[in-house]
């Protein structure tokens, strides 16, 4: 039976979404279908799970439209992560007829009467939890739950979601990352045991990453890791050098990783120009194609930004925080052509940049959530044959992380101890999480100095596959991937890599001498070997500090000069030439 209304449940003006809609363009395949499955069932609380960039607001607005024009309900809120998510969602919903007001605040009390509803965050609804609930029952309402992981994010919050919407008439929860590193439930989210007894969140509907790559609702994501040696110093004065990404305890991986991201050395720096090459590469053919790069902390971001302004010749957009301003900063970004953004995690979620093609992950956080979140924002499609390309540190955890892409997780509770998935915390998604990382290791803060890092090619990942076999910054290995066309379709891509991976390892092998040969000449004492890639690199370190050159120009320099393999494959002899020939440039033999 159609619900009655009374003259008070009539909006003013009349609602439009239908009309709206049929100029909104058509529905994709998975939107349809949810919204099927939806009306079928009618529930009263429906968890959509959709990979980022699948186009989870627009399901939403169409069955909020729906709901509306139904008259089975007459309300809605929007609960989003930030205050830019607000303004986003407001400004999708009026392009559709539905008004929803970002500005409203816990003092108004009640929306004005023109407005379909509001968009709030979910700090707002924490603060004044019984306002809400209070406007959730003044009329049947639909509540809209963005990124709905975000109501476990500490307890008050979950409790806070509870208490306000607990008398919604509809609620539709979406997350396009269901899953969290901790053992908070998520409100209105139904957990079922498994065959253990583990309770694990259970989705209505789900729309993976896999899936929507098949469909062309996504981009493709070729990372571009990077390595290099870190140095530092701990507390008790040791220095130490760690190759990033080779096999090491916790705290040495944490360290080395956090040498690498300080803008003064050069590991960042080579990373940042890399990027860049990549992205010109990439407007060849997308022009209005953009970069962002995602900083620890605000002194690091500005840091960035001044490279990255040196670099190109061109401002660099700068969003540090949710703070005024920077929704306007984001949406002037997304207007123009400007090349880069960098951001502190405002940009992690949500966020609707779709001209975004190339990032640089400059962040030392490294949880499953947080790391899909900002892939996230490269993988919205706008045109066939478009290829996003992530550069990062190659960091055991964010390698596994970018080979696992498509693993759809659920939220699980009760997880035994040691089975979490494990996460590396530096510099840190909140002050909170910073000092229990703090407490965790005690070598991290207030014992570390960095003292220098050196960057150099590692490898690509791509579709689960790993091409390249390394090389030094600006070398063939390293520019034949920067430069792979900006627009191909996936097969094409993945060809191409298998070809310069064919050809990188026939070069590799071709300039080795054979088995028994090798054996003659190499140096048997790998300690020797090591003492002297040392000297060879503290050499470099200096002439680099009298040159102003980086240590990458240098490196490349002793290899056109004396030939050879990049240091880690060069011999005891190899090595020994290249220090005798930086001898000579202290002296005037050049």
């Amino acid at each position: 039976m159609k619900p009655s209304t009374t003259a008070a449940e009539n909006l003013s003006p009349a609602f439009p979404a239908r009309a709206a809609w049929g100029t909104a363009g058509k529905l994709r395949a998975w939107q349809a279908e949810a919204l099927e499955q939806y009306f079928h069932a009618s529930p009263r609380d429906f968890l959509t799970v959709a990979t980022p960039g699948a186009g989870k607001t627009t399901f939403a607005l169409r069955l909020a439209a729906e709901l509306l024009s139904q008259r089975v309900v007459r309300r809605v809120t929007v609960v989003a992560p930030t205050e830019h998510l607000k303004h986003q969602w407001a400004d999708s919903a009026s392009r559709v007829g539905i008004r929803l007001d970002p500005n409203f605040k816990n003092s108004d009390g009640k929306h004005g009467a023109s407005f379909h509803g509001v968009a709030l965050t979910y700090a707002q609804v924490a603060a004044h939890p019984a306002l809400h609930a209070n406007r959730t029952a003044a009329g049947r309402t639909l509540v809209i739950l963005d990124e709905v992981h975000h109501a476990g994010d500490a307890l008050s919050w979950g409790d806070a979601v509870r208490e306000a919407f607990d008398g919604a008439t509809r609620r539709l929860a979406l997350t396009g990352t269901p899953f969290r590193s901790d053992d908070a439930p998520i409100p209105f989210v139904e957990y079922v045991p498994d065959e253990d007894g583990i309770r694990t969140s259970s989705a209505d509907y789900s729309y993976g990453y896999g899936r929507a790559l098949e469909d062309g609702v996504v981009r493709p994501v070729m990372f571009l890791a990077y390595s290099g040696e870190m140095r530092w110093r701990t507390r008790t004065g040791d220095e130490m050098r760690q190759q990033l990404g080779e096999s090491a305890t916790k705290d040495l991986t944490q360290q080395a990783w956090r040498t690498a991201l300080d803008p003064e050395g050069e590991w960042i720096p080579a990373v940042l120009r890399a990027a860049d090459q990549r992205l010109t590469e990439v407007r060849r053919s997308v022009p209005d194609a953009g970069g962002l790069v995602i900083a620890t902390n605000q002194e690091t971001a500005r840091a960035y930004a001044k490279q990255l302004e040196q670099i190109t010749g061109e401002k660099v957009t700068t969003v540090l925080s949710d703070e005024k301003g920077a929704s306007a900063r984001i949406d002037e970004f997304q207007e123009s052509e400007r090349r880069w953004m960098v951001a502190v995690r405002m940009v992690s979620e949500g966020v609707d940049v779709p001209r975004l093609a190339v990032g640089v992950y400059a962040t030392s956080t490294s949880t499953p959530l947080f790391f899909a979140q900002a892939v996230g924002r490269f993988v919205r499609a706008r045109r066939r044959g478009e290829t996003a390309s992530i550069f990062l540190p190659s960091v055991p955890i964010l390698l596994a992380l970018a080979n696992q892409l498509e693993v759809e997780r659920d939220h699980v509770l009760g997880r035994e101890p040691g089975e979490e998935v494990e996460e590396i915390l530096l510099d840190d998604e909140s002050m909170e999480q910073a000092q229990r990382a703090e407490a965790a290791s005690s070598e991290l803060e207030g014992s570390y100095a960095a003292l220098g890092s050196s960057a150099s090619f590692d490898k690509v990942l791509y579709d689960g596959g790993e091409f390249g076999v390394g090389g030094a910054i600006g070398s063939d290995d390293e520019l034949d991937f920067l430069g792979i066309p900006g627009l191909l379709e996936p097969d094409q891509v993945e060809a191409l890599l298998r070809s310069h991976q064919a050809k990188h390892s026939s070069r590799k092998s071709g300039g080795s001498p054979p088995p028994d040969q090798e054996e003659e000449s190499s140096e048997p004492d790998h300690r020797a070997l090591k003492k002297q890639r040392k000297e060879l690199q503290s050499l470099v370190g200096a002439w680099a500090r009298r040159s102003g050159q980086p240590h990458g120009t240098i490196h490349m320099e002793l290899r056109r000069r004396c030939g050879g393999p990049p240091v880690g494959q060069a011999s005891y002899e190899q090595v020994q030439e290249r220090i005798e020939t930086l001898r000579g440039w202290f002296v005037g033999k050049r």
